[in-house]
């Protein structure tokens, strides 16, 4: 993974980002997400380098940053950026 410094913190991004707009969900139930498949594809992410993650309080109609605070939550919060 390639990373670059933000600005002039010091602080290094991944170039590639994780937007979490469209986890999977749960045929005909809506904007339910699919936890154990979001959390799949979320750890897979993180343990592949990616370490800025981006979510919305309208995606997945307010689920989003929620799920995705609970799934990052075993993670040391310095080791990711979570941007919503």
């Amino acid at each position: 993974m390639e990373y670059r410094e933000f600005k002039n913190t010091g602080l290094k991004t991944s170039l590639l980002g994780m937007g979490c707009m469209r986890l999977p969900r749960i045929p005909g139930r809506g904007e339910t997400i699919d936890f154990e498949n979001a959390e799949e594809i979320i750890d897979y992410a993180f343990n592949n380098g990616i370490n800025y993650f981006d979510t919305a309080y309208i995606y997945h109609e307010g689920e989003s940053e929620k799920l995705v605070g609970r799934i990052l939550k075993k993670y040391p919060r310095d080791s990711y950026f979570l941007v919503t």
